[in-house]
């Protein structure tokens, strides 16, 4: 198993009072269930087990839109920091971005939609790292690893902040992973339903309301 932290399913997380939630969410969240300080402590270690793992050698960063944006930029910001501080040893990273399409108001469809990927000519022979917010059912991550291997890159690692458990999976885990969390659907932090609450600093699992408010 990736080395995670583990939110068990008992965990009911912490009241919306006890934190700064935007006025206009108030009504549409269950709880907090991963501060805005947390998630970056644990994003800190994964850039050190990333820096770790690929010492000198170049990395092709890829990040998955829209969803992983802030975790991208903040992951490759303390990889960078590394970069900086270590002396003898740095990674040499260039960017990339990639959008897949999967989500229909709270659930995961059957198909997959790819936007974008028409330079991904750029990581053939070369170590990549996908870094996505969220894998769920694993069947987006699956289609993307896919897409990835037609361009013939020397190794492909994945880096996911949260990992859901669901009935649904197909069973995949990622290399490096921030959270693996419960069932629920959780917003902030830069995912959103229906491109709401990404602006919501904290990672938030979405209550009834929230969800027929923007159900479209």
């Amino acid at each position: 198993m990736t080395n995670s932290i583990k939110i068990e399913d008992s965990y009911q997380g912490y009241s919306l009072d006890s934190f700064c939630i935007p006025k206009h969410y108030e009504e549409d969240l269950e709880s907090v269930l991963i501060p805005y300080g947390v998630i970056h402590d644990r994003i800190e270690r994964i850039a050190k087990d990333i820096f770790v793992d690929f010492g000198k050698e170049p990395l092709v960063a890829i990040c998955v839109l829209k969803g992983g944006y802030k975790f991208y930029t903040d992951l490759i910001d303390k990889i960078n920091s590394l970069n900086r501080n270590q002396g003898e040893r740095s990674v040499p990273l260039s960017v990339d971005f990639i959008r897949l399409r999967s989500y229909q108001n709270d659930k995961s469809v059957g198909t997959i939609e790819v936007i974008g990927g028409d330079n991904m000519e750029s990581v053939k022979g070369k170590n990549v790292l996908v870094v996505e917010d969220i894998i769920d059912t694993g069947r987006t991550m699956k289609k993307l690893l896919g897409l990835l291997e037609e361009f013939q890159p020397k190794c492909v690692k994945v880096a996911s902040l949260l990992l859901k458990r669901q009935p649904a999976s197909n069973g995949y885990i990622p290399e490096y992973c921030g959270f693996e969390i419960p069932d629920k659907f959780v917003v902030g932090y830069a995912l959103d339903f229906n491109e709401r609450f990404r602006d919501l600093h904290h990672i938030c699992v979405v209550n009834n309301n929230g969800i027929n408010k923007y159900k479209v």
